[in-house]
């Protein structure tokens, strides 16, 4: 049986923009369980950022409920939101949001410093998932000194340190060319198989294809909620694994 990581039920959110009341999302119901592998699409002005920031608890609904690991978050204060997020959620985002003086390590570390981890057991961690995503031997380079495609890299690490429940990648592959684009996604398989939620949001078909469940929103509401048969096998990126700890 599977097992339940997320359930929202009937969530909304609603935004004052001067006298007008924005929809953004209406009475959303949908679960996602453990080791799936989700993409969330929609265009603009579909909800599908909103859900997202939600999802990610960057944002609380106005109302409606959210059950993360069977926990309601949807009624946390923002200090509780925060250690949410830093314990349970792994963020990936276009931009890859690096620290531009700090080292892919340091960079990779972060999330672990604000989990009150020791300075010996985040340089293990750091240099243990910088290992798993390729990048074993750009541990002391600083994001300039990386390609997009290793920025990249250097952010899915660190979105994997803290062993969250949740991967969520925001448009991950906006920033990229082709060819790394299908890198990153081989990546994102990987993960996938090695026992990883997985939540994409993205606008671009070809990524979703790579999905096993594909979520679209229009005008706020969830518009179809598919199974992909035939999920895109991405080329296989030759990337050492390691086991978990």
């Amino acid at each position: 049986m599977q097992q339940e990581l997320i359930r929202l039920e009937a969530l909304t959110k609603h935004y004052k923009v001067g006298t007008e009341t924005v929809r953004a999302l209406r009475s959303v119901s949908l679960s996602i369980y453990k080791n799936e592998y989700v993409a969330l699409m929609g265009p603009s002005g579909s909800g599908k950022s909103t859900l997202m920031n939600i999802l990610g608890c960057l944002d609380s609904p106005t109302s409606g409920s959210y059950y993360l690991n069977g926990q309601d978050v949807s009624k946390m204060f923002d200090n509780q939101l925060a250690e949410i997020r830093n314990k349970e959620i792994g963020f990936v985002f276009q931009t890859f949001n690096l620290l531009p003086r700090s080292t892919a390590l340091d960079n990779v570390a972060l999330p672990l410093i604000y989990s009150g981890v020791g300075k010996a057991d985040r340089t293990r961690k750091a240099l243990q998932v910088l290992d798993q995503v390729g990048l074993s031997d750009r541990v002391d380079h600083k994001p300039n000194e990386l390609s997009g495609g290793q920025r990249q890299r250097v952010a899915v690490a660190r979105a994997l340190v803290n062993t969250p429940s949740i991967i969520l990648a925001d448009e991950p592959t906006g920033n990229l060319d082709s060819k790394t684009s299908i890198e990153i996604m081989a990546l994102f398989n990987d993960i996938h198989l090695a026992g990883n939620t997985i939540i994409v949001v993205t606008h671009e078909e070809d990524i979703a294809l790579h999905a096993h469940r594909v979520i679209r929103l229009l005008d706020g509401v969830v518009e179809s909620d598919t199974v992909n048969p035939n999920p895109k096998k991405p080329k296989k990126v030759l990337v050492p694994q390691n086991e978990e700890d």
